[in-house]
Formats: C-alpha cells, sequence, structure tokens
C-alpha cells in the first residue's frame, strides 16, 4: 500500500492515476475520512476529447492493465482529509483489497504547489 501527502490550495485539483486490473472484475472505490468536506474526488478516466483518445487500434487488449484517473480537489481551507482507495471486486465483499492507495490531503488557503511525499 502506497501513502502519499499533498497540499493543496483552495480550488486547486490534483489528478491521480491509478492502475486497474477492470478486466479481471476489479475496481477502485475511495472513501474519504477525515474533514470530508474539505475535499471532492471525481472519476475523469475517459473524459479527454475523442479527438485526444487512442485510436482503436491502440486500445488495451483484453485482461490489460487499464490506467484509471481520479480529480482530486480542494474546498475548503484548513481542512486535512484522507482518501483511501481500494481495489475490489464488487461480488466479492469480504475479499480484502487487491491493493490500496491513501492520499493524505491538508487544504491551505491559497492554490500553491503540490507537496509530495
Amino acid at each position: 500500500m502506497e501513502v502519499r501527502s499533498i497540499a493543496l490550495g483552495a480550488g486547486e485539483s490534483y489528478e491521480l492515476r491509478l492502475t486497474g486490473r477492470g478486466a479481471r472484475g476489479y475496481v477502485w472505490t475511495w472513501q474519504v475520512t477525515g474533514d470530508a468536506d474539505a475535499v471532492s474526488v471525481s472519476d475523469v478516466s475517459g473524459a479527454a476529447p475523442p479527438s485526444a483518445q487512442a485510436p482503436p487500434s491502440a486500445q488495451p487488449l483484453p485482461g490489460a492493465a487499464l490506467e484509471r484517473t481520479y480529480l482530486v480537489r480542494g474546498r475548503c481551507p484548513g481542512g486535512r482529509a484522507v482518501i483511501r482507495f481500494a481495489q475490489i471486486r464488487p461480488p466479492y465483499p469480504q475479499e480484502a483489497p487487491y491493493d490500496e492507495f491513501v492520499l493524505e490531503v491538508e487544504v491551505t488557503g491559497a492554490a500553491h504547489g503540490r507537496d509530495e511525499a
């Protein structure tokens, strides 16, 4: 499990890319703890305009790992949140996650550069 810490200004966003195993039935889920109102999380995978997407010949093969992109946005200055991403298979909720990623976020009052640990 990887843990990363970042600082975001209110209104600033951070793009997180996670490798998925969607072809094998796994999906990434997330849960926000701490100051849950301090951040927002959205799945922006495949949000590129059609002209920017890969041509059909470059599409991944069946069973290949797929990258997912999540946008984390700072909302409330002074807030601290922890976002736990877990890769699970929904039909088998009793199974332990295949992979996990934790993002610790501090939201400051103004937009600034990112701090990664």
